[in-house]
């Protein structure tokens, strides 16, 4: 695994098989968490199967440490959508995107069709937003506000970025990705609306054929002052821009796809260091990228990030022994080392975050080589 070692999992322990703990809520289980951020000071995790968000202060030192505080929901045990039936005001419904940005916390609130912030990382449980977008208000929960789609409204919007200033919501249901100067705020319209021509558009790839400037399910956002990397997942592929775009163009980077009109999946079959089937989640830190190969149950990593062109391979694969591998847990047992359905990425400082969501766990992997970008 080209020097990644698994060394910290939270949530659930499963060793010796493949049946899961219960899912029942605790500051310590985890179901089917879709959505990971790592910094210095905090480490914010998508619990998104009980509809809530936990908070650890810093990285956790041992295995299975509890949580230090937990939002969308009243208390660590409680679970439900809007809160347990308590409402949409304080509560969530699978949420998936997390993100920390100028001491600002966002969740991808992704199923009451809006994105939660809270000015300050809440560092008490059951802390309330302080507003959100892409709903009028925080007790409304309708897809693009109740009416069609427009600059301001959302549905399912499953990933967030933060890129060279440049803030971004994946907007999946709307088939597009939606970016802001700064930080949004409620009432300002995007500045840019990638992948759609017009602000009410919605068409899944344009209303025809994919192509190197359309999307089907556009699920993570990822990049640096060079590129601005989309994980378009329902395509199969991951486009990449470079330079990052600031109005509507073609990409410049397809990966997983041999070229920018095929959508193909190749199923059951081994895959090889360039293929990509459902890919939910991708990260960039330097000059490596990784990208959540998630119906593969493998994360593959280019050591040094393509720019442009086509079908570039991976250079590691993690969760797997090897590229042509695809199982779940390699179809065998939940291991400190395998995968099931990764859903969710994030790189700080050598250190890689998984929301491997199918083993209701999230897992850091340290890079123990030269340097945050060797390989």
């Amino acid at each position: 695994m080209a020097n990644w070692t698994p060394s910290l999992r939270l949530g659930a322990e499963s060793p010796g098989g493949l049946a899961l703990p219960a899912a029942r809520p605790t500051p310590t289980q985890l179901y089917a968490p879709r959505g990971v951020y790592l910094d210095d000071e905090w480490l914010v995790v998508a619990d998104t199967g009980n509809h809530r968000v936990l908070i650890w202060r810093g990285l956790p030192v041992h295995n299975g440490a509890p949580a230090d505080v937990v939002l969308g929901q009243p208390d660590f045990t409680s679970e439900g959508p809007a809160a347990g039936g308590r409402g949409p005001a304080n509560g969530m419904h699978l949420p998936t995107g997390v993100l920390v940005v100028a001491g600002r916390l966002y969740v991808a609130d992704a199923w009451h069709h809006r994105v939660l912030v809270w000015e300050h990382v809440p560092e008490r449980p059951a802390t309330p937003p302080d507003y959100c977008l892409g709903q009028f208000r925080l007790d409304a929960v309708e897809p693009n506000r109740g009416g069609a789609p427009d600059a301001l409204s959302l549905y399912w919007p499953y990933g967030l970025g933060w890129r060279a200033g440049w803030f971004y919501v994946a907007d999946t249901g709307n088939r597009r990705v939606l970016g802001w100067r700064g930080l949004p705020e409620p009432g300002r319209a995007p500045d840019l609306i990638l992948g759609q021509p017009t602000p009410t558009a919605h068409d899944e790839n344009r209303g025809g054929p994919p192509g190197p400037a359309s999307f089907r399910w556009p699920h993570a956002i990822a990049g640096d002052a060079t590129t601005l990397y989309v994980a378009d997942a329902g395509n199969h592929r991951v486009l990449g821009w470079s330079p990052p775009p600031e109005a509507d163009r073609p990409a410049d980077l397809v990966l997983g796809q041999p070229d920018f009109a095929s959508s193909g999946e190749l199923a059951h079959v081994p895959q090889g260091p360039r293929r990509l089937r459902f890919p939910y989640a991708l990260a960039l830190e330097d000059r490596r990228l990784a990208v959540a190969d998630t119906a593969n149950n493998r994360v593959l990593l280019w050591n040094h990030a393509p720019r442009s062109g086509t079908f570039a391979p991976a250079d590691v694969v993690l969760g797997q022994t090897n590229f042509d591998d695809h199982g779940e847990n390699r179809w065998r047992a939940v291991a400190p080392d395998t995968l099931c359905w990764p859903y969710g990425l994030w790189l700080h400082n050598g250190r890689l975050a998984i929301a491997d969501s199918g083993n209701n766990r999230v897992m850091i992997w340290t890079f123990n080589g030269a340097g945050k970008g060797g390989g």
